[in-house]
């Protein structure tokens, strides 16, 4: 497989913490949903992008116990973003999934 993060995908990611695993994610949502409106191409990156590091954080040792919530946030993400939105996300419902990881990086929680 070819990464983007090529970096983050040989080890450093795992060297994140949760909570800072899940900002950068949803870092790549959030330039998912405004690229989508104004870029195809670049909505798509974003995507691929997210479903990579979220990957990478699905295959950490040390989120083992929240496989269960990654695998279904990875399926909800896949179906809002490429699918036909089965499960009716938002815009809104994902800045509000992530807003909190994102606070608490930037308040080094």
């Amino acid at each position: 497989m070819t990464y983007q993060h090529k970096e983050l995908s040989q080890g450093r990611w795992m060297r994140f913490s949760f909570i800072e695993q899940m900002a950068n994610i949803g870092s790549e949502v959030e330039r998912a949903i405004v690229w989508r409106e104004k870029n195809e191409d670049y909505a798509k990156k974003a995507f691929v992008r997210q479903l990579e590091l979220l990957d990478l954080t699905i295959a950490d040792p040390k989120n083992c116990l929240r496989l269960k919530e990654l695998t279904r946030l990875r399926e909800v993400l896949v179906d809002y973003f490429a699918f036909d939105n089965q499960y009716r996300s938002s815009h809104k419902l994902w800045r509000s999934y992530f807003y909190p990881f994102n606070f608490a990086v930037r308040k080094g929680l």
